[in-house]
């Protein structure tokens, strides 16, 4: 059984750890769990009613009255949320059962809600609209040594795989598109994201040149020589001091200072980070991703 810290629960949730410790006061919604040395965590069980809790409050029921549901009729409402969905909704119940199957490891489900979403929305739409919002609040785009790794690695295994297929079955682009050089630097092992960029990017009709994980800055200059790239798209996610990543940017920046860089990745790390070439572009968000294609 896995254990959670109550920002684990914020997390996955999206219920804020006041509200959680409110609920757990007022309501007796859930009770923490102690460890052997009286440190508070929460059960996979505690998790899955929280997550119910929070789906079910977003489709306009009242707390107190899920509070006094008992887990099985809290199940019962989500079944019903799931049996005729549209719209938001879909993508909501479609969100929910991703977590809940990450969190129980279920890889049968996860790969049945992920394709249901696919042949509901198609990939594109499925991608936007639930699989990144599935990656945002799970934490997997860009965190890499938190709590709960092991289930964070299980769903990204499955859609790092469903990524590529997808993306090998974009038509091939045509031979005047702009190419992107994609790469993750040196150390950098953390590939979903650059994978979901290197989609979105192949989707818009762009040619892309995926180098992948930990790429040494003289390969990548081979690379820039031989191709002469429009673009280069890295991602920045390994925690590090400060001046090393501002050097590790800057470094590779310099590669090639006559054409944008775009960097994305963990911005709590980045915005700290004094960019000394022009070139260098922050993408925040997949927004921004998507204004520059």
């Amino acid at each position: 059984m896995a254990q959670y810290r109550i920002n684990d629960l914020e997390r996955l949730t999206g219920v804020k750890a006041h509200t959680i410790r409110i609920w757990e006061k007022r309501y007796m919604l859930i009770s923490p769990l102690r460890t052997a040395t009286n440190r508070r965590y929460y059960s996979d069980a505690q998790l899955l009613k929280l997550m119910n809790v929070s789906t079910l409050l977003e489709h306009g029921f009242k707390i107190s009255h899920l509070a006094a549901m008992t887990d099985e009729e809290l199940a019962v409402q989500i079944e019903e949320l799931h049996r005729y969905p549209s719209g938001s909704t879909a993508c909501t119940a479609y969100i929910h059962e991703l977590t809940a199957a990450m969190v129980a490891f279920n890889e049968t489900t996860f790969k049945e809600v992920f394709a249901a979403a696919v042949t509901e929305l198609g990939f594109y739409e499925a991608m936007m609209n639930v699989f990144y919002p599935f990656l945002r609040k799970a934490g997997l785009l860009w965190r890499t040594d938190k709590a709960v790794a092991i289930q964070e690695h299980f769903a990204t295994c499955i859609i790092r795989n469903k990524i590529i297929i997808a993306t090998d079955m974009l038509p091939a682009p045509a031979a005047d598109a702009k190419r992107f050089m994609l790469f993750l630097p040196s150390e950098e092992w953390h590939e979903v994201g650059l994978l979901f960029a290197n989609y979105l990017i192949r989707a818009k009709g762009h040619a892309t040149i995926y180098l992948g994980q930990s790429v040494p800055d003289e390969d990548i200059r081979v690379v820039k020589e031989t191709i002469n790239p429009d673009y280069m798209f890295a991602f920045f996610i390994s925690p590090k001091p400060t001046e090393e990543l501002e050097n590790d940017i800057n470094l590779a920046a310099s590669i090639n200072e006559n054409i944008p860089f775009y960097i994305s990745g963990d911005g709590s790390l980045i915005k700290e980070v004094k960019f000394k070439y022009k070139n260098i572009i922050w993408l925040q968000s997949v927004n921004d991703l998507m204004e520059i294609l």
